[in-house]
């Protein structure tokens, strides 16, 4: 916080515009935490502050008391009477806080009054408001006859943004006695679908296997989600693709050219031909992420489709898919991590500012609340305030304290 003023044109102006002091504000010791589930309709309790914080309400409804928010939305008001957290709109945790474990958001009860103010955090809880999907309704693999019994097949993952038990916990496949389901582990520790061959295929006796992969998550109803699988049993294909790494890693600025080429996936096949001819893919990505990256299908080459933001997204995390011409298949896991660059100019909005200031004011009187922030982060999103030089020589007789909250 710091304050700033305007310029000064004469000896009883300087006393009432030039006065630019650091607003000490008294903040409470501690910080109030409320928890309130997502989608709650508009107007739902969330807590009471006046009595929390030990305020007397009728005393405050004179003195400038309301709440402020950092972005642009407001998610939560004061009710006036009384001194009650309510929640000024329908907050859908997934939206705010995609890939985050707890979702917190943070306000300030401002008493002006009183020159106080309070943070406060309110954590939105998960409810159990989405279901397990997959990217595609049907899929289709080829096996050869020959396939060895215990070969393993990667399946498509579902994904639910869901947090927690309410997540996605668990897959169950049905079919029949040819193929069974597995689990693996991947560098993440995130646990991944195989289809595991159980029986020797014969393509003379059935041509094609039907089956069924059903995700469940771990809520009160459970919510599945279920992906239809059609294997075509075909002639032999010996040697499956293979990437040169399991995980590829790149860091990039966010103002990397669009159209640039990221990283390169690559993978190599023993065997020729239809057989060796290899196709890229995503096996799993966020949409926003599939916006982003275009993945070449025949060179594995990852290029930027939209300017990078880092105060959009710091991560990116991409799952890549080989397969060759006789449908086996490999996995690899792209990170790509978006650096800070100083694109973001501080921002300076007025809190609180008197009107007026009486030129017999003592020394410390507070005048103006400014609050001051920048997008970027570290070293990139450091404030440092200050009065500008052209106007310290008409409020010589006043003591300035500056600082950057």
């Amino acid at each position: 916080m710091c304050a700033a003023a305007g310029r000064c044109s004469g000896p009883r102006q300087r006393a009432l515009v030039c006065a630019v002091l650091l607003a000490a504000w008294e903040a409470a010791w501690g910080q109030l935490r409320y928890s309130v589930p997502e989608e709650m309709p508009k107007g739902s309790f969330v807590g009471d502050v006046v009595k929390d914080l030990g305020l007397q309400l009728p005393a405050l409804r004179d003195r400038g008391v309301h709440i402020t928010e950092r972005g642009r939305t407001q998610y939560f008001s004061l009710h006036g009477r009384t001194g009650h957290l309510l929640t000024a709109e329908r907050i859908d945790r997934e939206q705010l806080c995609e890939d985050v474990q707890i979702c917190v958001l943070r306000c300030e009860l401002v008493v002006e009054g009183e020159m106080k103010f309070y943070e406060i955090q309110v954590e939105i809880t998960d409810i159990n408001d989405n279901t397990p999907t997959f990217r595609e309704a049907e899929t289709e693999l080829r096996m050869s006859e020959t396939t060895a019994p215990g070969s393993r097949f990667p399946l498509a993952r579902a994904q639910d943004p869901d947090s927690g038990r309410n997540s996605l916990q668990s897959y169950e496949l049905s079919g029949d006695e040819h193929f069974s389901l597995a689990m693996q582990a991947g560098p993440s520790g995130d646990q991944r679908p195989e289809l595991v061959l159980a029986k020797a295929l014969d393509r003379e006796e059935a041509a094609f296997h039907e089956l069924v992969l059903r995700a469940s998550d771990g809520g009160d109803p459970a919510r599945t989600g279920t992906v239809r699988i059609r294997v075509t049993v075909v002639d032999a294909n010996d040697n499956a693709p293979v990437f040169s790494q399991a995980e590829y890693t790149v860091r990039v600025p966010e103002d990397v050219p669009v159209g640039s080429t990221l990283v390169t996936v690559t993978a190599t096949d023993a065997d020729e031909g239809l057989n060796g001819k290899l196709k890229y893919s995503y096996q799993m990505v966020s949409l926003k992420a599939s916006e982003m990256f275009h993945l070449d299908a025949e060179t594995g080459a990852i290029t930027l489709t939209h300017n990078l933001d880092f105060e959009e997204g710091t991560s990116y995390e991409l799952e890549v898919h080989v397969r060759d011409g006789g449908d086996l298949s490999d996995i690899a896991k792209v990170v790509i991590t978006v650096t800070d660059i100083n694109d973001n100019a501080p921002e300076v909005s007025v809190r609180w500012a008197l009107s007026e200031i009486s030129e017999d004011a003592p020394s410390g009187t507070v005048v103006a609340l400014l609050y001051v922030q920048d997008s970027d982060s570290e070293a990139n999103g450091e404030v440092r305030c200050a009065i500008d030089k052209t106007f310290r020589s008409g409020c010589r007789a006043l003591t300035a304290a500056i600082t950057a909250w």
